[in-house]
């Protein structure tokens, strides 16, 4: 993504009507025309809308604006394929019982992808509202996730525990250890969790 700081002016692709930008995410996304072709179809988009005649020439957007959008759209959907095949081989690992480290790292990438969408969204002079709530209700839904995991963690570690202490009294008490000498073990394995 483009990291040099600019003065904050939305570009055109920014002002386009909704069902416009829609349009022509789901044409990049999509792959099978050339960037002229898309370009051509969101300008005559543009110039069949309900628009102001004076509106539709200053919203056309120009070949450099297409491809600047177009690269930045390639890098936040690079970075999110990325981060989609990490999480898929972090749950991979995770099979049946997921383990404390795994879904500490899966919340750490959540963060920092986080960060990262506020970063961009605060170089820029106007900053949107519905993003600072979006991103105020990721962060706690995060944290949430945080301290479920933790919980979860903590639970794993005492039904181990549980039953380590129970196979523990069976063969202390099968190789002859006192009564006291088994509780007091199975209270160390306990104390442990």
């Amino acid at each position: 993504m483009n990291d040099k700081i600019t003065r904050g002016r939305r570009s055109k692709i920014d002002l386009l009507p909704e069902e416009i930008r829609r349009e022509l995410d789901a044409k990049l996304r999509d792959g099978r025309l050339t960037q002229q072709e898309v370009l051509d179809y969101i300008n005559d988009l543009i110039e069949q809308s309900q628009l102001p005649p004076d509106e539709k020439e200053q919203l056309k957007i120009s070949r450099s604006g297409l491809n600047r959008y177009s690269t930045q759209m390639e890098t936040i959907g690079k970075d999110l394929r990325e981060l989609r095949e990490v999480s898929n081989a972090l749950v991979a690992q995770l099979g049946d019982k997921p383990t404390g480290d795994v879904s500490r790292m899966i919340l750490e990438i959540g963060r920092t992808q986080l960060f990262k969408a506020m970063m961009s969204q605060s170089s820029s002079e106007e900053m949107d509202i519905g993003m600072i709530k979006d991103a105020m209700l990721a962060a706690q839904r995060l944290e949430a996730a945080a301290m479920h995991s933790h919980k979860r963690e903590k639970e794993i570690r005492q039904l181990f525990a549980a039953e380590a202490a129970e196979a523990a009294e069976k063969v202390a008490s099968q190789q002859g250890l006192t009564a006291e000498g088994v509780a007091a073990l199975k209270r160390e394995i306990l104390g442990i969790a």
